[in-house]
């Protein structure tokens, strides 16, 4: 087994050695003024690894990666008794498991090519076998996104099914996924937030990014673009529903959960903000919601108009 960790909150006392992260918040004395910066968090120092057999090393993000791939597969079997799948026969465990495996590949290989080509495209055009380095990290949400529409429009094209009935099957499982993503993030340390009030209660102060504190705004996602969207979209898709619709809705609220979350995320350091002031990220979720309204209206219209 791996090493025990236990997560360490510091809280401040008067008696209490205080640590390097919170220098910045001493007055020129060298004492604190509680009136002005009252206790912070201090993201806790979680080993990355975790689990450790000889030279294998399992990681806390590739745990969190299985855990997404299983709530998938739980939450699938339990949409095939939904409407309109449990009338149709044709959707058996059996798709379920070959959306899955077709899933993976689509949010690894599309989430990888898309940080590639959204966040640093100079960088791996220029060095294009780096590409292949996952371990370095850096995947894309949107990227993934478009993977996995491809892998979709190839269940759809070799099972025969129309392309929207499968996307609104798939939609409603994808939420617990992103969810259990943002808790590697924080475990991970990274993605921080950007630097909140001092008098934040839980702003946090991550090691290596400066000695102020910080939204948890991975905790924000895993609470917006998990939690919430996760709770919308199951009780939305448990009715039947014009074909798309699942699907609309889902781009519309992911595309608008990210969008706010983003103002609390720190931008990717060789970005920074871009035009109008948004992030990278904010701005691949613009499409993403124009979408989701477009296709909502167009389901929605009358078949006569």
């Amino acid at each position: 087994m791996g090493q025990e960790f236990k997560p360490r909150v510091v809280i401040l006392r008067e008696s209490q050695e205080e640590p390097l992260e919170l220098r910045a918040h001493k007055g020129a004395s060298g004492s604190m003024n509680r009136a002005q910066s009252p206790p912070m968090l201090i993201h806790p120092q979680i080993n990355p690894v975790a689990l450790q057999v000889g030279p294998i090393a399992v990681h806390w993000y590739g745990l969190t990666y299985l855990a997404a791939f299983g709530l998938f597969f739980l939450l699938a079997s339990k949409r095939l008794q939904h409407e309109p799948y449990s009338r149709l026969t044709h959707w058996t465990l059996r798709d379920v498991e070959d959306i899955l495996f077709a899933g993976v590949l689509g949010v690894v290989l599309g989430g990888r090519i898309g940080y590639c080509l959204f966040y640093q495209p100079a960088y791996y055009f220029s060095h294009p076998l780096e590409v292949a380095y996952v371990w370095q990290g850096g995947m894309s949400f949107h990227g993934g996104l478009l993977g996995v529409m491809a892998a979709m429009v190839w269940f759809a094209k070799t099972r025969q099914r129309p392309f929207f009935q499968v996307m609104d099957f798939v939609a409603p499982c994808v939420p617990t996924g992103l969810a259990a993503g943002r808790i590697g993030n924080f475990i991970n340390g990274e993605l921080w937030g950007r630097q909140a009030d001092a008098d934040l209660p839980w702003g946090m102060v991550f090691r290596g990014a400066g000695d102020f504190p910080r939204h948890p705004s991975q905790i924000y996602q895993f609470l917006l673009e998990g939690l919430l969207l996760f709770v919308v979209m199951w009780l939305f898709a448990r009715k039947d529903r014009p074909m798309g619709q699942v699907s609309a809705v889902f781009l519309m609220g992911y595309g608008s959960l990210r969008f706010i979350a983003e103002f609390f995320r720190e931008p990717d350091a060789h970005l920074g903000l871009l035009s109008m002031g948004l992030s990278m990220g904010q701005w691949l979720c613009v499409p993403m919601m124009l979408l989701g309204v477009i296709l909502y209206v167009a389901v929605n219209k009358p078949k006569n108009a």
